[in-house]
C-alpha cells in the first residue's frame, strides 16, 4: 500500500489537557506552486501550539503538508489556509505559524499568523536561524 497525499487532519487526545505546554512542529520541506508561474515554491514552516483537548498527530500531518504539493497557493493565502484546518481540527488555546518561503527572482516571504492566545506561546527565534541563506 503506497502512501498518497491527504488533506485529512487525524489527532489523538492530549495526554495532559490539564497543563499548558507548548508543542513545535518543523516542516523543513514545504511545497507548493506559485499560482502565476507554475513554479515550485519551497518553504520551511513551523506549527508552535498550546494543545486543548487534542494533539496533530505527525505523519497525518505530514501527508497533509504533501497535499498542497501540487496546489497553486499565494504565499500568504496558504499560511492562513493552513491555521484555519489546524484550529479546526485541534481546537488550541494558542497556535502559531510561520513560513518562511525560499528566495524566488530575489525575493525572500515570511508570513506568521496566529489564532487564539498566542501570547501564552514562548518567544523563539525566528526561523532565519534554520535557513540563513534565505536571509543573506
Amino acid at each position: 500500500m503506497s502512501t498518497k497525499p491527504s488533506a485529512e487532519l487525524p489527532t489523538f487526545d492530549n495526554p495532559n489537557p490539564e497543563r499548558d505546554y507548548e508543542i513545535e512542529i518543523i516542516n523543513p520541506e514545504f511545497t507548493c506552486l506559485c499560482p502565476v508561474t507554475g513554479q515550485p515554491d519551497f518553504a520551511i514552516m513551523r506549527i508552535r501550539y498550546i494543545a486543548d483537548q487534542s494533539c496533530l498527530e505527525l505523519k497525518g500531518l505530514k501527508l497533509y503538508f504533501w497535499s498542497f504539493r501540487d496546489q497553486g497557493c499565494f504565499h500568504e493565502a496558504v499560511t492562513n489556509t493552513v491555521l484555519d484546518q489546524l484550529v479546526a481540527a485541534v481546537s488550541p488555546r494558542a497556535m502559531e505559524i510561520e513560513a518562511v518561503f525560499n528566495i524566488r527572482g530575489g525575493i525572500s516571504t515570511r508570513v506568521i499568523v496566529r489564532h487564539g492566545a498566542s501570547d501564552k506561546l514562548g518567544r523563539v527565534a525566528g526561523l532565519k536561524s534554520l535557513n540563513p541563506a534565505v536571509f543573506a
